[in-house]
């Protein structure tokens, strides 16, 4: 329930009370604020005592929106499809209840009782960490499959039996073909974060999963957006489920501030630094669309001396997770990421969040931000983009249903309305499309400043913009030679003979070839049919393909092939039989 609790907190009744109220407000702005009194409590909703006290000793009292509308039908045993903006409380909402179920039975060895989906991680890690926290009074257990952990600790965890079982869907299935799970007794399924699912690409991996459950189950399905792809999942693995929807779909929350920063390509790093420097940031999350960038811009910001950190999918998982403790424990103020980041996670006091790429979905625009202004704090998210994300950013505000109020970031390049229109109406697709004419020279830094020495050097000639001046100005073509009559091209062609030497006195004089012929017929016959070692086409190819010549030792004979080898004699015992019958005659 990271979402409606921060752990740090101290456990005050009064505090709590004042953080949840602007919650309840965001699901009716309009409506008149309610009393204290009237506000429903997480004992009035039907947990357990044991819930309770460790839910108020975590310093809240009132359920957000969705918690109190979820939670009820989740403990009737009915299935649920859940959709509300980030920040709101979703995991709670099945976290609570299903301690509630699962309490005074056992599981068996493999075969645990619950299942909880999550597309990260980061976010399965942070769900296993609620559970500890909310179940401290409740012998239960749980377990946590993800990749990057080592697969025999976790076989070991499983034989024990296992309660709730929180997972990815690939190091599940790894553990499944292996024999390591079984999944027959499993009661309730949760899929959280559905639409991050469907955009990694786990989706078929998740029908997969469900096939392998038993059909009398709870399922619970919880998205914060809700596409017509969703919609038809939900429709796959739902039986009359309960809707509870409680904001707009993809709707930002009233606690965050946005704004949106148009500038040059070549100035982003410093609209970036001058942001981070006129803002009061305490912490902030920085998103950039690839990983490759994250890196860059990571050692951008350490190199102007910002206590910065960077978290993506090709890090390792050990130094993934010790780089997202020393960001929550406030040993680093920014920390540079990819969109691995957006689905989930919470930090407590998150103060700002910036979107140094537009997003390419705009779905993830919600996501994003949807980091800072949780359980009705204030928080502050900027977006920097360019010309080329004009598309980008028409998407977002047509999704978020308003649009995105502009800064100004005095010292840089204004980006112009004509740009930004131009941008909105060109055919061209990707990067450089309305900035190619603009593009500075790299030599310069990427500043767009005039190289030195370049500044007073004069004018080039203009170059020709029309094709009549084009056509003007080319080159003049080569003019054929026109073609004589065939009596003058006779006359030619025989002047040319008469011209040349007599044919008697060519022949005076033996060519080459002749020489080299009268040569050949006084070798002998086998010399003259051998083929010469430079004409040898064929067996020029086969030495090729047999590589370099082969070398001899040098100096460097093996010690081995220096011992002298002892002649045989054999020949002397024929010579003494032969001096035999001589001594006999004699």
């Amino acid at each position: 329930m990271s979402e409606a609790a921060p752990a740090e907190e101290p456990p005050m009744a009064d505090a709590p009370a004042a953080e949840a109220a602007p919650e309840a407000e965001e699901s009716a702005p309009e409506a008149l604020p309610i009393p204290e009194e009237d506000r429903a409590t997480f004992d009035s909703i039907g947990l357990s005592e044991e819930i309770v006290k460790a839910v108020v000793e975590s310093g809240y009292r009132h359920p957000t929106p969705i918690q109190e509308q979820a939670i009820p039908h989740v403990l009737m045993g009915r299935d649920v499809l859940g959709c509300a903006q980030t920040g709101t409380g979703k995991t709670a909402s099945f976290v609570l209840p299903m301690l509630d179920i699962l309490t005074g039975s056992r599981a068996k060895a493999r075969m645990p009782r619950s299942l909880i989906l999550e597309p990260t991680r980061e976010l399965a890690l942070q769900v296993a960490e609620n559970f500890e926290k909310y179940g401290k009074y409740l012998k239960l257990n749980h377990a946590l499959l993800i990749g990057g952990e080592s697969m025999n600790d976790q076989r070991d965890v499983l034989e024990k039996g296992v309660d709730v079982l929180i997972a990815t869907p690939g190091r599940l299935l790894d553990l499944f073909d292996r024999g390591r799970v079984l999944l027959a007794d499993c009661k309730v399924l949760v899929i959280d974060e559905a639409d991050r699912m469907l955009d990694m690409g786990f989706i078929p991996d998740v029908e997969r999963i469900v096939s392998m459950l038993p059909l009398l189950r709870q399922t619970l399905f919880f998205s914060a957006t809700m596409a017509p792809e969703i919609r038809r999942l939900a429709d796959a693995f739902l039986s009359n489920p309960k809707e509870i929807t409680v904001a707009r779909p993809a709707s930002v929350a009233t606690t965050i501030t946005t704004g949106l920063a148009y500038v040059q390509p070549f100035d982003k790093r410093e609209a970036l630094r001058r942001l981070i420097r006129r803002e009061q940031v305490t912490n902030a999350l920085i998103f950039c669309n690839r990983k490759i960038d994250v890196d860059i811009l990571y050692k951008s910001l350490k190199k102007h001396g910002f206590s910065v950190g960077a978290l993506h999918g090709d890090m390792d998982q050990s130094q993934r997770f010790a780089t997202l403790n020393a960001f929550k424990a406030g040993e680093l103020q920014l920390l540079v990421c990819s969109d691995v980041a957006a689905r989930g996670l919470d930090i407590g006091g998150l103060s700002h969040v910036f979107n140094f790429d537009v997003p390419f979905h705009s779905e993830d625009y919600v996501h994003r931000i949807g980091r800072t202004g949780r359980a009705g704090r204030e928080g502050h998210a900027y977006t920097i983009a360019t010309a080329d994300d004009a598309r980008n950013v028409a998407a977002i505000e047509k999704l978020t249903g308003k649009p995105i109020p502009l800064l100004g970031i005095v010292g840089l390049e204004p980006v112009t309305d004509a740009e930004i229109q131009e941008a909105l109406t060109s055919t061209r697709r990707g990067r450089g499309r309305a900035s190619l004419a603009r593009r500075p020279d790299r030599r310069d830094g990427g500043r767009g400043r005039p190289e030195r020495g370049r500044r007073d050097a004069p004018d080039r000639a203009p170059r020709p913009e029309g094709p009549e001046e084009i056509v003007a100005e080319a080159p003049a073509r080569r003019e054929r030679p026109e073609r004589r009559p065939r009596s003058e091209a006779q006359e030619g062609r025989d002047a040319n003979r008469r011209d040349r030497a007599p044919r008697g006195d060519r022949d005076a004089q033996p060519s080459e070839f002749a020489l080299r012929e009268a040569a050949m017929r006084d070798l002998p016959p086998r010399e003259r049919e051998a083929p010469r070692p430079d004409r040898d086409y064929r067996n020029r190819d086969r030495r090729d393909e047999l590589g370099p010549p082969v070398q001899g030792f040098g100096d460097l004979v093996p010690a081995f092939m220096l011992i002298p080898i002892p002649r045989p004699r054999r020949a002397a015992a024929p010579a003494a039989v032969e001096a035999a019958p001589e001594v006999d005659a004699a």
